[in-house]
């Protein structure tokens, strides 16, 4: 099985450069700060904690330099895993919170990505919580870069701290300038949250596992060809999974509900996009041609 997943040509289209950083690479970065400090750093009891994590290796980010060395860093992980196409989300709404001035490491990172053999696209992402004029100047920053790989705007964070309804002038503008649309939904919140980022035009649901318990809405994204960036790890690591057995994957999947595998915050959850696939496959009795099925959607439903 492992020889199959790793010939097998892969797609991540969920995927955030700040979460995979590894603490090796922070202590790359500031190699006078012990290691295990920045180890330490990479432990959670619930979401929010996540969020607060990332945030916290979001700010050890200094400027574009830091950044290319963790976009190559993360290329070259992916070139190891067969990974032939990513799209990564930059955090842009964190760069603006941390106020550094996006032009350059935008520039970095793309300069950082042109020599990989892995095809980058670029999802800038907004900080729900952050609120409706951060997540306004990120949709800019996205429209002004849609001819240098940017390819969608989508907003993250709190779902309960910033609900979708705010953003829905911001969405509206994001697609009158060209870009696709995604949203991280349904993952600490319920189906209710889904149907919300839908509301906003969303193309592709970042998470999305609450589905499962609102037979309708599954329908509706069988139906409506919409599918859900399933990240098997990161849900156990942030506890809106309580136990791998209970993860709804197979059961979204048998439902005809679209699905991508993906890693989300590598780093951060200490996976790999090959163990995601694995994963599905030891846990959930997905077949070789059920994980290559999968796969494919990882390019069939990209937005380049």
């Amino acid at each position: 099985m492992d020889d199959f997943l790793l010939a097998m040509p892969k797609a991540e289209l969920h995927l955030h450069l700040e979460g995979a950083v590894e603490p090796e690479t922070l202590h790359e970065l500031d190699p006078a700060t012990p290691l295990e400090e920045f180890r330490a750093l990479y432990s959670y009891a619930d979401f929010d904690a996540f969020l607060k994590a990332f945030g916290a290796v979001g700010k050890r980010l200094r400027g574009p330099a830091d950044y290319a060395l963790v976009t190559r860093r993360l290329l070259e992980r992916l070139a190891e895993q067969n990974v032939r196409y990513a799209e990564i989300m930059l955090a842009a709404g964190v760069v603006l919170w941390k106020g550094q001035p996006f032009a350059p490491i935008f520039d970095a990172v793309c300069e950082a990505a042109a020599g990989s053999p892995v095809e980058v696209r670029w999802i800038l992402d907004a900080v729900r919580q952050f609120g409706v004029e951060q997540a306004a100047e990120v949709a800019t920053l996205a429209a002004e870069r849609r001819d240098r790989g940017v390819v969608a705007f989508g907003i993250g964070g709190s779902e309960e701290r910033g609900p979708a309804a705010w953003f829905s002038e911001v969405f509206a503008f994001a697609k009158r300038a060209g870009l696709r649309l995604t949203a991280h939904a349904g993952e600490s919140m319920g189906p209710e949250s889904v149907w919300a980022a839908l509301a906003l035009g969303a193309e592709r649901i970042g998470h999305g596992i609450a589905a499962v318990d609102d037979p309708t809405l599954m329908r509706h994204l069988r139906e409506r060809d919409i599918p859900l960036e399933i990240s098997i790890t990161s849900n156990l690591v942030t506890g809106v999974v309580q136990r791998l057995e209970d993860h709804p994957v197979r059961r979204l999947f048998d439902a005809g509900v679209p699905i991508v595998l993906n890693t989300d915050d590598p780093a951060m959850f200490g996976c790999t996009l090959v163990g995601e696939y694995r994963l599905a496959a030891n846990h959930f009795g997905f077949s070789e041609a059920e994980l290559r099925a999968i796969a494919d959607n990882g390019f069939r439903y990209a937005f380049r």
